[in-house]
């Protein structure tokens, strides 16, 4: 089973030596890309958003990482959003899209062929259109032919995964000059703040001891994962969490949110990597000090729970839901599993949302450095797309 090595993830030589392309530097950037995003998104008139006309549906293009974009704008639309918010990885764009409609299209290269080719037929049907990408690219080129808004993404950003929230924000302040979601300035200002100090807090001079990242990484190392979002908010954490242990950290990882997947949770502490499943294999092996891993083999991974968990309030919904989560926690606990309880602060929803967006971040770079994994270079996504240029 691998297990966290605390020195590379503490000791500034191993890290830069194991964190090739300074992903820890880039996700401390969060903040600061929220508010640079801010002021690009006004310069480039983002209050001309749809002629100043609420669209009859809003579509999210986009692929890869940059998905999260779509689940954040709909879980934050779906409280009063008076229009419906959908999203597409790639064409063919749905035939109901037309003149007045709305597709967001996302892609940090501006050369994604699935977000591309969607706003290319979005234009053609003569439905608004905003972009977020690299300037100098064919998606910038199509939206102002189309004379729509397209908002840059600075300088500086190489990967959809460390520049999140310079893709993200642009389409948050569109959402909001709409009307179909409460994201304004303040609600994003206070989101970079929340950024900046989980920054703070997993920075990497930070000892393993004391660090919340590194304390969840070295938990769930030796672990086979499940994400549990205890709600619709957290549940797209949960999302970007599976993402990131496996893009990051090369981790395959279940996730889910509650009501829906708590019986697919619990069902797996009757499994194989549990105390009380399997026939007690992997977990009374692993407890056994007398085991011999070369006559009973090597001990299986335990199961761990990472728990995503918004902020409680009083009504009946949200006291069920918490009542719900409880209990499940309970059931891991009784089980064997190995839990990491992640509470979100108080605040509005996107401040909530971005703490937990930029904790699991960190938990999958410092679990891929920990276990001797470049978080930046995978030689297998590599291998396949030159297999794959051309197509």
């Amino acid at each position: 089973m691998p297990e966290l090595q605390e020195s590379w993830v503490d000791d500034p030589d191993e890290l830069a030596l194991r964190d090739s392309r300074d992903t820890l530097r880039a996700l401390a950037s969060a903040g600061a890309q929220v508010r640079e995003s801010i002021t690009l998104s006004q310069e480039a008139g983002i209050e001309r958003i749809g002629d100043g006309t609420r669209p009859r549906s809003v579509l999210v293009a986009a692929v890869g990482g940059t998905k999260v974009v779509g689940d954040v704008l709909r879980v934050l639309a779906e409280a009063g959003s008076p229009v419906p918010v959908a999203s597409r990885s790639n064409v063919p764009l749905p035939g109901w899209v037309g003149p007045l409609d709305m597709v967001i299209a996302v892609s940090l290269s501006g050369r994604a062929p699935g977000p591309l080719g969607l706003a290319i037929e979005a234009a053609r049907r003569g439905a608004s259109l905003l972009t977020v990408g690299a300037e100098d690219s064919p998606l910038a080129d199509v939206t102002r032919q189309a004379r729509g808004v397209h908002v840059g993404v600075g300088r500086g950003r190489s990967s959809s995964r460390t520049a999140l929230w310079s893709l993200l924000t642009p389409v948050l302040l569109g959402a909001h000059q709409l009307g179909i979601a409460d994201a304004s300035t303040d609600a994003l200002t206070e989101a970079s703040t929340a950024l900046d100090q989980k920054a703070e807090e997993c920075r990497p001079s930070s000892e393993s001891f004391v660090n919340p990242a590194k304390l969840a990484a070295a938990t769930l190392a030796p672990t086979v994962p499940m994400i549990l979002g205890d709600g619709a908010l957290t549940g797209v954490a949960a999302v970007r969490a599976a993402g990131m242990l496996a893009r990051t950290a090369r981790v395959p990882a279940s996730y889910g949110s509650l009501p829906d997947a708590a019986s697919e949770v619990v069902a797996c502490f009757d499994g194989p990597f549990t105390a009380g499943g399997g026939n007690g294999t992997s977990a009374g092996r692993e407890a056994d000090i007398f085991a011999d891993p070369f006559l009973d083999g090597p001990a299986q991974p335990r199961l761990g729970l990472l728990m995503l968990r918004d902020v409680a309030s009083e009504n009946p919904d949200s006291l069920r839901q918490v009542a719900l989560a409880d209990a499940v926690k309970a059931e891991a606990d009784a089980a064997g599993c190995k839990i990491v309880e992640l509470v979100a602060a108080q605040g509005h929803p996107i401040a909530r949302l971005a703490g937990h967006l930029a904790m699991v971040d960190y938990i999958a770079t410092y679990l891929a450095i920990g276990t001797g994994i470049d978080p930046s270079i995978s030689p297998h996504v590599a291998d396949l797309r030159d297999r794959t240029r051309g197509f």
